[in-house]
């Protein structure tokens, strides 16, 4: 109880959220079976899609529809910014792992988010090809099709596997050097090309760290929660302009975090 009140539980936001990522994800696969044609917004590496667009003005009208005071920031539409900087944010990318996704590569996501009082308060990832709904809540856990998520014990770097994103936001130079200090702490690398898998992969023990020099808040708020309710760390990705232009991420086991941060540079 909070002041003779009780506490918010984000039952309702999160059950909202899973609902129409499952949505999304459907129409999505839709898409994929029809085929489909692809652009590019400002560079090769930031492809788009008519899926992306429809599956974003799916989520984003539902959520104007159900919670019409909300601020809302989509990958491929973005709110005024007074309704950015208001108690309650919504955030969604309609598809993360795009090129992923043309490729019929099964690893990509809907991910939405929910940001209260600048907290992340929901998150909610689907991969329709997999059909996997990665789930989590503040104070409320994570978990994959209901089960609970808990990140991995691996006990040292040597035994790690850690993913790193990357995106030409960042000189291919500084991904190569980081790269390079994470190898030379023992950890096997690999790259998937969807941040907020990565994410979630870190949360359900798949892997045990991801990080990445730049990415987007649609990219990763929702794989952040997921980290933390299951047992991980993450850095403070919301520090400074972080929801509306990005940050560096990095999350890991509690066991790797300081030698994540050392290799990686992100503290």
């Amino acid at each position: 109880m909070l002041g003779g009140m009780t506490a918010p539980t984000f039952s309702h936001e999160l059950s909202v959220a899973s609902a129409l990522a499952r949505e999304a994800g459907a129409l999505l696969l839709s898409h994929l079976r029809a085929g489909f044609t692809v652009e590019h917004k400002t560079s090769a590496d930031d492809p788009v899609t008519v899926a992306d667009r429809e599956a974003s003005t799916l989520i984003t009208t539902r959520l104007a529809q159900v919670f019409p005071l909300d601020g809302l920031l989509s990958e491929e539409e973005e709110d005024s910014q007074d309704r950015l900087s208001a108690a309650r944010v919504w955030i969604v990318d309609p598809i993360d792992g795009t090129v992923n996704y043309f490729y019929g590569i099964p690893h990509f996501c809907v991910s939405i988010a929910f940001v209260q009082e600048g907290k992340i308060a929901v998150g909610a990832l689907y991969n329709p090809m997999l059909g996997e709904m990665f789930a989590a809540k503040a104070g409320g856990g994570a978990t994959l099709n209901g089960r609970p998520m808990k990140v991995s014990a691996t006990p040292d770097m040597r035994s790690a596997t850690v993913e790193l994103g990357w995106s030409m936001r960042r000189p291919m130079e500084d991904y190569v050097a980081m790269l390079n200090r994470v190898v030379k702490e023992g950890a096997g690398i690999r790259r998937s090309g969807s941040g907020a898998l990565g994410l979630a992969y870190v949360a359900d023990g798949r892997t045990d760290a991801y990080a990445e020099l730049h990415i987007n808040s649609w990219d990763c708020l929702a794989g952040i929660l997921m980290v933390n309710e299951a047992g991980g760390w993450t850095n403070d990705f919301l520090a400074g302009d972080g929801l509306t232009k990005g940050n560096p991420i990095l999350a890991s086991t509690p066991v790797l975090r300081e030698a994540m941060v050392k290799a990686t540079g992100i503290r």
